[in-house]
C-alpha cells in the first residue's frame, strides 16, 4: 500500500505548526527535500550526529529519498558501527533541484535498529513504513493525541524508544522537543514551564532523578510515558504522590517500540502467553526480521494477565534464576530492593551453589548521602515482599553504577560476577 509521504502532509496540512524545537513543518520539510537530492534510493545511510535538528533532516531526507536509515550510536568505535553505503556526520548538504518521491510505500525497510544488546550482541531490525504508522495509530489510541502536542525526547535517537517520538510527531503532525541528553534540570525547567511537554518520555532511573530534584504537577503533562526497566512499585507511588501522570509502557524494537501502554496492548496488536509465560506478540506493528518469518515475536520476557486483562512483566526467560528447583526472575527481585529509601539501584545474578544449584546474590548500590542497609536490614525487606526462595541469600554493597544502556536497561551480560 503507497501513501502520502509523512513529511509531504504535515507540511500541507499543518505548515506553520513547529515540528521540531522551532523549526516548522514548513521548513523541515523544504530542508529534508534539498538534503535528499543525491541519495540513492535503498542505500543504507548511517546517521552519526547528536540528537538535534540536523539529525532531524538527515532522518527525513532519506525517508523522502527511499534511503534506508541505520542510527548510529555515537559511543561505538568505527570498528564497532555497523556497515553503510554512507554516513551523515553532521549537517547534510542541500540542493535546491531536488527530486524526490512524496509517497511511502508501507511494505519498505525505512530504517535498520538495532536492539539495545542487555543480553547478547545487539541485532539489526528492520522496521517499515507500515511498522512506524501502526505503532503511530496504536499509540495515539492508547495515550490520545492532542493538535497542540509537544513531546519531550531525552532518549537515545540510536534506538527505537528515541525515533519513535520523532516519527509519531511526524505523523501527527505534532510538535517534538529534542534534547541531546538527559539533564535533571533542563528537563525540569522544561516540565514546570506552562507551556511545557504534553508528553515525555522517561526510564525509571531518569524519572526518580526529577523526583528527587521536586518535580511535582507538571501543569501542561498529559503522560509520563515510562518503560526501558522493571519498575519499582514504591517509584510508581512516589509519582502518584507528586502528581505526575505516569503510563508503564513494554516494548519491544522488533515490535517498533510500544507493545502495551498502562498494561493494555496496543488496539493493532495481538498479546498472547505461552505455557511457560512467554510474551508472544503478532499483528502490523512486528518487524519483517522478528520470528520465524511467520509475523510472530516471541519475546523471550515473561508477563502475565491480571483480572482485567492487564499486561505485567516478569522478567526475562534466559535470565532466568533456578534455585532449589524454583525460577525466580531477577528483575522482580531487584524491583522489590529498589523500593527500599536507602537503594538507588539493585542488580540480581546467580552464583553456582552446591546446595541450592543457584544462590541468589544481590548487588546494591546505596543511595547517595543515605546510610547503607545493612544484609539483615535488606533481607527483612525482601522476605516481607517476596516468597522465602526469591529473598537473596547475599548483597553485596556496591559504589559504582550499574552498566546500562543510553535508553536505562540493565546489561546483564556486563554485570561482575560475584
Amino acid at each position: 500500500m503507497v501513501v502520502e509521504s509523512w513529511m509531504a502532509r504535515a507540511a500541507r496540512e499543518r505548515p506553520d505548526v513547529r515540528a521540531v524545537n522551532d523549526l516548522t513543518y514548513a521548513a523541515l520539510y523544504e530542508r529534508a527535500r534539498a538534503a535528499a537530492a543525491g541519495l540513492p534510493r535503498g542505500a543504507r545511510v548511517g546517521l552519526a550526529i547528536p540528537p538535534g535538528l540536523d539529525y532531524v533532516v538527515a532522518l527525513h531526507a532519506c525517508l523522502l529519498a527511499g534511503a534506508l536509515v541505520v542510527p548510529i550510536d555515537l559511543r561505538l568505535t568505527e570498528a564497532e558501527r555497523p556497515a553503510v553505503d554512507l554516513t551523515f556526520t553532521g549537517a547534510v548538504r542541500c540542493s535546491p533541484e531536488a527530486d524526490v518521491r512524496d509517497v511511502h510505500d508501507l511494505d519498505d525497510p525505512a530504517i535498520l535498529v538495532h536492539t539495545s544488546g542487555t543480553t547478547s550482541a545487539p541485532k539489526p531490525i528492520r522496521l517499515t513504513y507500515g511498522n512506524w504508522l501502526w505503532s503511530a495509530l496504536g499509540s495515539a489510541v492508547a495515550l490520545g493525541v492532542d493538535p497542540d502536542e509537544r513531546w519531550l525526547c531525552t532518549l537515545p535517537l540510536s534506538h527505537v524508544g528515541g525515533l519513535s517520538i520523532l516519527l509519531r510527531s511526524a505523523i501527527y503532525g505534532t510538535t517534538a522537543i529534542v534534547h541531546e541528553r538527559f539533564e535533571t534540570d533542563r528537563v525540569l525547567e522544561a516540565l514546570r514551564a506552562p507551556g511545557g511537554p504534553t508528553i515525555v518520555s522517561l526510564v525509571p532511573t531518569t524519572l526518580a532523578r526529577l523526583l528527587d530534584a521536586g518535580l511535582t504537577r507538571p501543569p501542561a503533562l498529559r503522560w509520563a510515558l515510562l518503560g526501558g526497566a522493571p519498575l519499582p512499585p514504591a517509584l510508581l507511588a512516589r509519582a502518584a504522590d507528586a502528581g505526575v501522570p505516569v503510563a508503564p509502557t513494554y516494548g519491544l524494537t522488533e515490535a517498533c517500540s510500544q507493545v502495551a501502554t498502562a498494561g493494555v496492548p496496543l488496539f493493532c496488536t495481538r498479546v498472547e502467553l505461552e505455557a511457560d509465560g512467554e510474551i508472544v506478540v503478532s499483528g502490523p506493528t512486528v518487524s519483517p526480521d522478528a520470528g520465524a518469518g511467520d509475523g510472530v515475536l516471541r519475546t523471550g520476557d515473561l508477563g502475565a494477565f491480571d483480572d482485567e486483562g492487564r499486561l505485567s512483566i516478569v522478567g526475562r526467560k534466559a535470565d532466568t534464576i533456578v534455585t532449589g528447583g524454583e525460577n525466580v526472575a531477577p528483575a522482580e527481585v531487584e524491583a522489590v530492593l529498589e523500593g527500599h529509601p536507602g537503594v538507588l539501584e539493585a542488580a540480581v545474578v546467580a552464583r553456582p551453589d552446591d546446595e541450592w544449584g543457584e544462590a541468589i546474590v544481590a548487588l546494591v548500590r546505596p543511595r547517595d548521602g543515605a546510610v547503607p542497609p545493612s544484609d539483615d536490614e535488606l533481607r527483612a525487606h525482601c522476605a516481607e515482599r517476596l516468597a522465602r526462595f526469591k529473598v537473596p541469600k547475599a548483597y553485596i554493597l556496591i559504589g559504582d553504577p550499574l552498566p546500562r544502556t543510553g535508553s536505562g536497561k540493565l546489561v546483564r551480560r556486563s554485570l561482575p560476577t560475584p
